[in-house]
């Protein structure tokens, strides 16, 4: 007797098994393109915005560069000294 419950016992978890594979394979192929598509998006979104904000600070940047120009730091005056013996 306590063969069988055993032996039954087992068949019903690898049926378990089995349903729950084809199951996951199933509802896999209905949602993962759906979850990859998003995630793909989400990429990408996050690609564009880095690219505008480097485009951004490169502009920002010629324009700084354009306004004022590079000024020459007057340190002082330049003497030349002779020497006295």
């Amino acid at each position: 007797m306590m063969e069988t419950a055993s032996f039954n016992g087992f068949l019903k978890t690898i049926l378990y098994i089995i349903a729950f594979y084809y199951i996951f394979k199933f509802l896999a192929k209905l949602f993962l393109p759906v979850f990859a598509k998003k995630v793909v998006e989400k990429a990408s979104q996050q690609f564009e915005q880095q690219q505008q904000q480097y485009q951004q600070q490169q502009q920002q940047a010629q324009q700084k560069t354009q306004e004022k120009p590079k000024e020459k730091k007057v340190v002082g005056e330049y003497v030349d000294f002779e020497e006295i013996e």
